[in-house]
């Protein structure tokens, strides 16, 4: 299974912000992910593309690599707190207010679903057995119960 990532620092964002994004498209498969991403009306979702797509490009640099980018999917995404630029704001009667200008570091991790398994048919024919529901239990118990109590009478 390949597993590649890829990650953005100082994004002039704050982290909480980039966390609202990331959590959109965490466990997504990559074109649903960028299929979200165009339509999220929040500025840093065009950093998670560029992201996104840098990710999706190491995978396919990996040696084992499948060739099939509908297997890749968003197996992990975070965003941590960057350094905070400080700045002073000018106030009334001579005073300073303190502002920070937050930064994060984006990291976006994409990875390959395994490939589906097979259903094997026996030779006997049929379906594979399956276990049974537990209400599916209970209900037959309870009819042979029934059938055996008209045998009675």
């Amino acid at each position: 299974m390949i597993q590649a990532h890829a990650t953005a620092r100082y994004v002039r964002t704050s982290a909480q912000k980039a966390g609202l994004v990331l959590d959109l498209i965490r466990g997504k498969d990559v074109n649903g992910a960028l299929a979200t991403l165009r339509f999220t009306r929040k500025s840093v979702a065009k950093d998670v593309v560029k992201l996104l797509r840098s990710a999706v490009a190491n995978a396919q640099q990996k040696d084992g690599f499948s060739g099939d980018v509908d297997r890749l999917y968003v197996a992990a995404c975070y965003a941590d707190q960057g350094p905070s630029q400080k700045r002073v704001r000018p106030a009334p009667m001579g005073r300073a207010f303190r502002v920070l200008k937050r930064t994060a570091h984006l990291t976006v991790q994409v990875a390959e679903r395994p490939a589906k398994a097979v259903a094997v048919v026996t030779a006997e024919g049929g379906e594979p057995k399956r276990r049974p529901r537990a209400g599916a239990v209970k209900k037959s118990t309870s009819a042979a119960k029934r059938a055996t109590k008209k045998a009675k009478e």
